[in-house]
């Protein structure tokens, strides 16, 4: 039987790709088709699908649970199984089949229900985070997976038209605090496997009674960079939990040094890595047509700059 694209996951391929989504909405049935025949697959569950990527729990020939990803392959997704194949199920979810022509990935099953968002302790989650991002930044990058170095130029290269397109004085002089923060580490891009995207909802726990471990990462969009780039994803995620404390500021501090400490990061270097994460996420907010910096990126900066 045909499987059912999920009309949210067609509107978000089409918002995001236009014509090309339309089309990789259309051969989404046949593809997962095709592959389950090759794989020998049998399809066990309702669809879930993020905002290009469709996954469909399966079962294998040997009745071993898995997931069948399908997603469009861009600058993000391209290194997805290099990184996995290289992290080979440590720290992170494990690669067990990989389409090259088609980017399509069969992948050990996790429980899509239990995932570091439910941790009641935010900073005990924050801690899951830490451990997997020094378990997984152990491993040097391999060859094929983009640069921090092309990133962090590609970031600065935008700079000068997104200072003229903020409205506030205060928020140019931010931009250049944080330009010249990420300026400062450009010279040393490193060249560890970063995970890049690692939230709170990145982190699933391993499904049935014979986990091999308690967590696991998911959903890398890869890059050979500095350790300190990984942090803001669970700097900023479950941020209720941190305005709740009373002292935003504290919290966000509380956070980040547990994550340095965990990681045995150079503070300062993680510092100016991070202020180069929230220059990127103003820089897409800029582009999108925002006159002002986001209150949340200013909060985040201004707790590292100690402002």
């Amino acid at each position: 039987m045909p499987i059912q694209v999920p009309e949210a996951l067609a509107v978000s391929l089409v918002d995001f790709l236009g014509p090309d989504g339309r089309a990789w909405v259309d051969r989404l049935p046949a593809l997962a088709s095709e592959l389950a025949d090759r794989w020998e697959l049998r399809i066990d569950g309702a669809p879930a699908h993020g905002v290009v990527g469709l996954v469909l729990p399966v079962r294998r020939a040997d009745g071993a649970g898995a997931v069948l990803k399908l997603q469009p392959v861009d600058e993000e997704t391209a290194g997805e199984p290099l990184a996995l194949r290289a992290w080979d199920g440590r720290g992170a979810v494990r690669l067990l089949d990989h389409d090259p022509a088609t980017g399509s990935m069969l992948l050990e099953r996790l429980d899509p229900a239990r995932s570091l968002l439910a941790v009641p302790d935010d900073l005990a989650a924050t801690g899951v985070v830490a451990d997997l991002l020094a378990e997984l930044t152990q491993c040097q990058a391999p060859a094929g997976v983009r640069t921090l170095a092309d990133v962090a130029d590609a970031v600065l290269a935008d700079v000068p038209e997104a200072r003229g397109a903020l409205a506030e004085e205060a928020d140019r002089r931010l931009l250049a605090d944080l330009a010249a923060a990420l300026r400062e580490v450009r010279p040393e891009p490193g060249d560890r496997l970063l995970h890049w995207d690692l939230h709170f909802g990145n982190v699933l726990a391993p499904s049935g009674p014979d986990a091999r471990a308690r967590w696991l990462a998911i959903d890398p969009k890869p890059l050979a960079g500095d350790p300190g780039f990984e942090l803001l994803p669970a700097l900023r995620n479950r941020w209720s939990d941190l305005a709740a404390t009373g002292d935003l500021p504290r919290a966000l501090r509380r956070r980040f040094d547990l994550m340095t400490a965990r990681l045995g990061l150079d503070r300062d270097r993680a510092v100016r890595w991070t202020l180069g994460r929230v220059l990127q996420n103003v820089l897409w907010d800029v582009a999108d047509g925002a006159p002002v910096i986001d209150e949340g990126q200013r909060a985040v900066a201004s707790a590292l700059l100690g402002r």
